[in-house]
């Protein structure tokens, strides 16, 4: 029996993402190896970057990571209260007005980079009589969030007094690199100048740090100076490069933790000169024989992907032809019948093109053909 027949009592879809433990738990000890005696945060926003950030993060603690990454502190809650409060989990992002008190209540680390934000982490903490474990954000060089090296003198004393009032501990600080999938740039140099000269000042004022963090997955594989005490990786823990133009995830030894695939929904013959899709940009050259996979936009199927990528269909490649559809496409299908299974991306050393491929082919970068993947999508876990 094929494993798309094996969901007894699942919600029917004719399509699945399926999630590789084995792969993962590969890509997390090579991280682990590159991080030395430094800590490794793994990063599981936006749905663990598509994968399901629920299991992904069961898979991480269950590997021995202690920490987890999240983007939005909404995200933070809900994945807190599914894994059942384990481990420690940092959110980055949080808007004025948000739940606080929630967070420090199911011990989620807090990110701070800005004024607004402190007192209002202070003010949550006083009222709720739970000390706030923060990670001061220092803007090094993204321009997107973070305190600049300019105000950290006038918000040190105030990071001091809470400090010293119980209200924060000052577990993290953190900043990001903007350019590390580019080599021959000094400017991670630069931040990385810039992160140590921020880290000296905190010291100065007498505020201990825990932790240091910087590098995500570019830096952690390429600038070795970038790990400090702890790391973030978060897309070559799904087996994606972070910059295939540097070096692929097969040359780094990653393995794609999601195969995508779908069963063809119909097929039929057709003469030269047919129209296919919306617009008619492609015209069947010879007979041939078309096939229909229910995966559109709305699947988050890139429309970019249009006349462009190639699929698998029983251990051979073929073209996509024509349009992306909201809800499907046609690809050559010779020999198909209805039912026959689609495999869109997954290992290239199964004969599969990776999500960096069809990144290559949108126009985009993996992590968006990944993380864009739609809840019409289910996703199986399986080893």
């Amino acid at each position: 029996m094929s494993l798309k027949h094996a969901y007894n009592g699942e919600p029917h879809f004719p399509s699945r993402a399926l999630i590789s433990r084995s792969a993962f738990e590969h890509n997390l000890a090579k991280a682990k190896d590159l991080a030395g005696d430094a800590q490794v945060m793994a990063v599981i926003k936006a749905d663990a970057y598509g994968h399901g950030a629920e299991k992904i993060g069961e898979w991480a603690l269950d590997a021995g990571v202690e920490w987890l990454a999240v983007a939005q502190l909404g995200e933070a809650i809900a994945l807190r209260k599914a894994l059942h409060e384990r481990g420690r989990m940092l959110a980055l992002i949080a808007e004025p007005g948000a739940p606080f008190w929630e967070a420090l209540e199911l011990g989620i680390d807090l990110s701070v980079g800005a004024s607004w934000e402190l007192d209002e982490i202070a003010l949550a903490a006083n009222e709720s009589k739970i000390c706030a474990r923060v990670h001061i954000e220092v803007d090094t060089g993204m321009a997107r969030g973070g305190f600049s090296l300019a105000e950290l003198p006038s918000v040190l004393p105030t990071i001091a007094e809470y400090a010293e009032n119980g209200l924060i501990e000052t577990v993290g600080l953190w900043s990001h690199l903007a350019m590390a999938d580019v080599l021959d740039s000094d400017e991670t140099e630069r931040q990385t100048a810039e992160f140590v000269h921020a880290s000296t000042m905190f010291a100065d004022a007498g505020i201990d740090i825990q932790f240091h963090h910087l590098a995500a997955s570019g830096g952690l594989l390429w600038h070795p100076d970038t790990r400090f005490s702890m790391v973030r990786p978060g897309i070559m823990l799904y087996g994606l490069s972070p910059a295939p133009e540097v070096a692929t995830a097969e040359e780094m030894g990653l393995e794609p933790v999601m195969r995508l695939e779908a069963d063809l929904v119909s097929v039929r013959d057709v003469p030269a000169g047919t129209g296919v899709s919306y617009g008619h940009t492609a015209t069947t050259p010879i007979p041939m024989r078309l096939g229909t996979v229910p995966l559109g936009y709305a699947d988050g199927i890139p429309r970019h992907a249009s006349n462009s990528v190639e699929v698998v269909i029983g251990n051979q490649r073929h073209e996509l032809i024509g349009r992306v559809c909201m809800d499907q496409f046609v690809v050559a299908a010779p020999g198909a019948v209805a039912g026959d299974t689609v495999t869109l991306f997954g290992a290239s050393a199964d004969g599969y093109l990776t999500a960096d491929d069809w990144a290559q082919h949108c126009d985009t970068i993996g992590y968006e053909i990944v993380s864009r993947l739609g809840t019409r999508v289910p996703r199986y876990f399986v080893d």
